[in-house]
Formats: structure tokens, C-alpha cells, sequence
């Protein structure tokens, strides 16, 4: 078996760092729906590990958040977090939810999307995204900007007296 392409090395090493970077940023989830909910960690740990997707543990969040007796400033301090990780989990959904192949010979490596894409008239599959230098700046990028999101959770979780 050939060696696989620094590139290609690359690439898994930045869609670890995104994996740990997600799931540390996703779950302090947990602290906004118990400050939220007026709950302890401990059931929000249990409403959270209960949806078992992102996207439905931040409708949760949403709607929370939306509740009338949730202040003005609480709810858009929420909103803009939910609105900001819903941004980056596009890229994490499209490397999480694919293959990864290289060619030995060029070098080149690509993602092969596992998902269906239903279109009016037909169904797409396998859509196929060669890695170059751009796909792994975007990476590392997101990695960033999940670390300042992260952060922004934490205050937001002091600042409105959410468990900790």
C-alpha cells in the first residue's frame, strides 16, 4: 500500500480537530437549555442526549429562547449562538456525512458526500469534492471560529446565571 499524500494527511488530522471542536462547542447546549428549561444539568444532560440530532437540540434552544418570559437581551444573546453554530455545521455536516478517497498516483483527495439529494425529477448521489489547499484553509477557519463560539457560549452561560 502507498503512502498516503501529506494532503490527504492533513485533511483527516483537520476533520478530527473539527469533530473535537463541534462536539465540545454542541454541547454546551446542555447549559442553555437548563438555564432555559429553569432546570438542573442533570435533566438537561437527559433532554439533550434525548434529541439525538443537532438540529433538533437547537430547536429546542429556539424555542426556549422564544418563550415570553425569557428578556429581550437573553433571548437575542441565544438566538445570535444558535444562529452562528446552524453556520458551521453546514461544512461539519458535509465532512462528517462523507467517504474519503485518494488517488495514490496524483495526490488528490476528495470527499464523497453519502447522502441523497432529491431534486424534482431525480435523485443525486455520491457528489464528489476534490481537497486542495482552499478546502483546508476553510477547515481551519472553522476550527477558529468554533473556539470563539465556544467562548461566547461560556459568557453567555455567566452572564444569564445559567448551571455550570
Amino acid at each position: 500500500m502507498a503512502d498516503t499524500p501529506p494532503l490527504f494527511d492533513a485533511l483527516l488530522l483537520l476533520i478530527g480537530k473539527l469533530n473535537y471542536s463541534w462536539t465540545n462547542t454542541e454541547s454546551l447546549l446542555i447549559h442553555l437549555i437548563a438555564g432555559l428549561s429553569r432546570t438542573d444539568k442533570e435533566t438537561a444532560v437527559v433532554i439533550f442526549l434525548t434529541l439525538n440530532t443537532m438540529r433538533a437540540r437547537v430547536d429546542l434552544v429556539e424555542r426556549l429562547a422564544k418563550l415570553d418570559r425569557i428578556s429581550a437581551p437573553e433571548r437575542a444573546s441565544v438566538l445570535e449562538l444558535t444562529r452562528d453554530i446552524l453556520k458551521l455545521s453546514r461544512l461539519r455536516n458535509h465532512y462528517n456525512h462523507s467517504i474519503y478517497a485518494f488517488d495514490p498516483e496524483s495526490g488528490i483527495a476528495r470527499t464523497i458526500l453519502m447522502r441523497i439529494a432529491d431534486r424534482k425529477s431525480d435523485i443525486r448521489m455520491g457528489q464528489s469534492t476534490d481537497i486542495d489547499a482552499g478546502a483546508l484553509a476553510e477547515m481551519e477557519t472553522a476550527i477558529a471560529e468554533l473556539g470563539l463560539l465556544n467562548q461566547r457560549f461560556w459568557r453567555v452561560i455567566h452572564e444569564f446565571g445559567y448551571p455550570s
